[in-house]
């Protein structure tokens, strides 16, 4: 360790416990945020834009699954240091999830897809924000 290099912070198991709480507490609160947002949405635009509708509750629904999915597969890094396992289920789900807005394109206007990547992406955007939340407190 150089003289220039910042003292490193220790980290006690508490700290640690409490962490992962409020990472568990943090997953469950944006899945459920997510799927309620694009449920009120996607319902109150049903009537006049079915397929975007739909594409954005699909989205949603999509977006929550990927989200719990990745956290998972990056817990399961975490603890096995198994790389294979972790890139082949991204390509999973990536070709999984990608082939979803197409469907909607083609059904519907293809502008629809735009609404199925709104819902995709909004748990992904819920969580940056309540993690930036939680930091500046």
């Amino acid at each position: 360790m150089q003289e220039d290099d910042p003292p490193r912070r220790t980290y006690s198991d508490a700290e640690s416990a409490a962490d992962l709480a409020r990472y568990h507490a943090l997953k469950r609160s944006v899945a459920v945020r997510s799927l309620l947002v694009v449920a009120v949405v996607g319902l109150a635009c049903l009537k006049w834009l079915h397929y975007p509708a739909l594409a954005l509750m699909a989205g949603g629904l999509c977006g929550v699954i990927n989200a719990l999915a990745t956290m998972r597969s990056g817990e399961r890094l975490v603890d096995t240091s198994g790389v294979g396992l972790f890139v082949f289920s991204s390509f999973l789900r990536v070709g999984v999830f990608g082939i979803v807005p197409v469907a909607f394109a083609v059904a519907g206007p293809w502008w629809s897809m735009a609404w199925y990547f709104a819902g995709f992406f909004l748990p992904l955007a819920l969580y940056a924000i309540s993690v930036s939340a939680f930091e500046r407190k």
